[in-house]
């Protein structure tokens, strides 16, 4: 359950006025309601949020922190609903917002509904109250169907990344009182899956035992619009280059090399010096069209030498399994397929293939402000990449033969 908004800017009025009276004022509430406001942010954080004195109110810790992250909601919010309407910051309530971003989502009132776990009235009678008090519609209405405009969807967005911050605020505040509270959630493309991410969660296990973690894979573009919704935490496998949105920031952790893999029978590996064409006469393996392995791919392979024979697929078991019952090759990267590669599944094949490096990092929101949390994950990411790559410099990367 989202915190009460009206609650959050009573709570904001008295961390920078000190006093309850003086914030009721501001927030054109009474004294009783804005007492009110302050015991069930308490109640729901589960935290002290002020201390009474003779000379006001002292913010608590706990309050330092829900204030800092409250601001940064309100600024990611605010500025939205003025667009909209200059009164709408007063008079938007969570859940109408709430209805909205999963209107906007589902572009469908009953499932933004069984989303939410409401009946479709309650959403429908939120969106049309919102509507009414921004003085204009935020759904085009049509025979097939409807579509959010252009400020629904930017304030969808900012109503994701505002909730977002409150739920870094729980955590936070969870932490601060001893407890776990929340989720890291981490955008898994397929190489960190396999190696890096499990390593860095051992690391992590040994100091968070029940803190609860969400790996998300998937298509890139559904991880980068979660993370730029804020649902997404960050991002960990092959960085695009230039990034793919200005609000995001990417990280290099290493280099990884690309290779040609088969089975351990394939006749080709009985080839002392293979050409280019030797390889494109044979079936491949290859990742999905649109990711940095297939682009490389593609460029290496480039018309009119590109092999006639491809089986697009982003799973790496599809790739193992055909390769040991066909001569099909497979396009892969070396770390990904470590594994595999250590048990002798599948082998090596020597040929070298010019530009098949590609930078591998952790991609953010450009504003974004992990809880302790959400840091120590990404330093034991940081700590598993070094024991694989060294210390991550040109001298630490390795190819498959290194490892």
């Amino acid at each position: 359950m989202k915190p009460n908004l009206r609650h959050l800017r009573v709570f904001l009025a008295a961390v920078d006025s000190g006093s309850i009276s003086q914030a009721a004022g501001l927030c054109s509430v009474s004294q009783p309601a804005a007492t009110q406001s302050i015991r069930k942010l308490e109640e729901h954080f589960s935290s002290k949020l002020f201390d009474r004195s003779p000379q006001g109110l002292l913010v608590t810790a706990a309050g330092g922190l829900l204030a800092n992250r409250v601001r940064r909601a309100f600024a990611l919010l605010d500025p939205t609903l003025g667009d909209l309407s200059p009164r709408l910051h007063l008079t938007a309530t969570s859940s109408q917002l709430t209805a909205l971003a999963a209107a906007v989502e589902t572009e469908n009132f009953t499932l933004a509904a069984r989303k939410l776990g409401l009946a479709q009235p309650s959403v429908h009678r939120s969106i049309s109250d919102l509507e009414k008090d921004a003085g204009r519609q935020l759904f085009e209405r049509s025979s097939r169907g409807m579509h959010a405009t252009r400020p629904a969807l930017r304030l969808a967005q900012a109503v994701q990344l505002a909730f977002a911050e409150i739920y870094q605020a729980e955590a936070e505040l969870g932490e601060l009182s001893g407890r776990e509270v929340g989720r890291i959630v981490v955008g898994a493309m397929p190489l960190s899956r396999s190696s890096i991410l499990p390593d860095a969660i051992a690391r992590f296990r040994r100091r968070r035992a029940n803190l609860p973690i969400q790996a998300l894979d998937g298509p890139y573009d559904d991880l980068i619009a979660g993370l730029r919704r804020g649902e997404v935490d960050f991002l960990l496998g092959a960085m695009r280059i230039p990034p793919p949105a200005g609000e995001v920031v990417q990280e290099a952790l290493f280099e990884d090399e690309l290779i040609v893999v088969c089975r351990p029978e394939h006749p080709l590996l009985d080839e002392a010096d293979l050409k280019p064409a030797q390889l494109t006469s044979f079936p491949w393996v290859v990742n999905i069209p649109g990711t940095p392995a297939r682009n490389m791919f593609e460029k290496v392979f480039s018309a009119p030498n590109r092999p006639s024979s491809l089986v697009e697929t982003g799973s790496m078991v599809l790739m193992r399994e055909l390769l040991q019952v066909t001569d099909h090759l497979g396009f892969i990267s070396g770390l990904q397929i470590r594994s595999d590669l250590l048990q002798g599944m599948v082998v090596r094949l020597p040929a070298r293939l010019p530009d098949t490096t590609r930078p591998i990092g952790l991609t953010f929101r450009a504003d974004w402000v992990p809880t302790s949390a959400q840091r120590d994950l990404i330093a034991d990411i940081r700590a598993a990449t070094a024991d694989i790559w060294g210390d991550g410099g040109e001298d630490g990367i390795r190819t498959h033969e290194d490892l």
